[in-house]
């Protein structure tokens, strides 16, 4: 056998190894949703996000168990267009944003067999939540104290409102392509309780994406040589602006910063990009995951048009802005950086720092503050007004408003 014959195999196997791991996310995905209750578990968390600290943390939470950002945030929605104030709405936003990032940083996991390569892979996945974090940390002070994500997505939505439609949802090619495989394993554990079958697709979920990552981490360093390499290095790789640019038209046409992130994981474990290459495209990768969902919430019509619009502006102004602030701004543009690289070392000399760190970030102190609101406070009355006597919430899901 030749060696063009050995290349194409290859990546024929690369090929399909990438869609072995998105059907693993996808998998994982819904097994979180089956353990968390779906969107009506969502929003239960959000009837306790009283202040703004505790919508930013149980954002997180209910994005971290549902493992969707587009049904957390069509929650939002719902509940805005209920009549729950769009200041407590934002910081559910921003807390949605960092707990998507979950999904990528569970990928990294792959890796956990080789210490090199697992601290590359944790670089690269948490770059991204290293961002996520230190946009909240900067933005949300000026938020509650001046509102200007509120006021000036108030103002924009206004330009928006009209009766076309710009929904993308019907060009999902990946979520189309993956959605047969993922709903053909869902239905083996048809019959059993959602709390057991959930779990065992979670577990279902990792097994494939390790697998997928583990073989897929060897045929990468195989095939990204020469010519290949160079097209990945001069699209990702080539700067700033150039990564960001390539992670927004990338996360815009597959409709999920989630998978976009998720994708690039193995190819910095294999030492294809480093985690500085990385950061720039996991930044547009925010970008254009609210492209999209402002493209989807134009599709919104009725009493909820208006709503919707702001939320998706809300998000999408969230993101540039940070995105402005971590690619311009000297003092702060490295932060996410060191960070990730320090957090990448400490988990090469001891794995549990990685299983301490994503359940601490994502579950642990989440849920602590979730059961110290349910325990010590009552749940907010309008939010709960809102789920138990109006049908926004179920509204604003059944319209499928995309954000990933």
């Amino acid at each position: 056998m030749n060696d063009k014959s050995v290349t194409w195999l290859t990546w024929l196997g690369v090929s399909s190894l990438v869609y072995l791991l998105l059907v693993g996310v996808g998998v994982i995905g819904d097994g979180f949703k089956l353990v968390s209750g779906g969107s009506e578990g969502a929003a239960k968390i959000f009837a306790f996000a009283k202040n703004p600290v505790a919508g930013v943390i149980l954002g997180t939470l209910a994005t971290a168990l549902v493992q969707s950002s587009s049904t957390v945030t069509a929650v939002i929605v719902g509940l805005v267009a209920g009549g729950v104030p769009v200041q407590i709405a934002v910081p559910m936003i921003m807390g949605a944003n960092m707990g998507t990032t979950i999904t990528n940083t569970i990928v990294s996991l792959g890796n956990l067999g080789n210490k090199g390569q697992f601290n590359k892979a944790f670089q690269a996945a948490t770059v991204h939540d290293f961002f996520n974090l230190y946009s909240i940390v900067i933005i949300l002070p000026i938020e509650v104290l001046f509102h200007p994500l509120q006021r000036s997505a108030e103002a924009m939505s206004e330009w928006f409102v009209g009766d076309g439609s710009a929904s993308m949802k019907d060009i999902n090619v990946l979520g189309a392509m993956t959605k047969p495989l993922v709903e053909s394993i869902v239905t083996q554990f048809d019959g059993l309780s959602p709390a057991v079958g959930g779990s065992l697709l979670i577990i279902a979920g990792i097994a494939l994406v390790m697998f997928s990552v583990i073989y897929l981490g060897k045929m990468l360093r195989a095939v990204m040589v020469g010519k290949a390499r160079n097209i990945v290095n001069k699209a990702i790789g080539g700067g700033t602006a150039t990564g960001i640019a390539s992670g927004t038209i990338v996360t815009v046409l597959v409709q999920s910063s989630s998978t976009t992130t998720s994708l690039i994981v193995p190819l910095a474990g294999s030492g294809v990009l480093t985690t500085k290459q990385v950061f720039p495209f996991t930044m547009g990768a925010n970008i254009g995951t609210c492209i999209t969902a402002l493209l989807a919430a134009t599709a919104i019509s009725g009493g909820n048009e208006v709503f919707a619009l702001q939320i998706a502006l809300v998000h999408l102004l969230y993101n540039v802005i940070g995105v402005l602030v971590f690619a311009m701004v000297p003092w702060v543009k490295d932060w996410p950086i060191h960070s990730a690289v320090w957090l990448g070392n400490k988990t090469e000399a001891n794995r549990l720092w990685a299983l301490g760190y994503i359940f601490s970030i994502f579950f642990v102190l989440p849920g602590t503050v979730f059961a110290g609101e349910v325990l010590f406070t009552e749940p907010d009355e309008e939010i709960q007004r809102t789920l138990e006597e109006d049908g926004s919430v179920e509204e604003v899901e059944e319209e499928e408003l995309t954000i990933e």
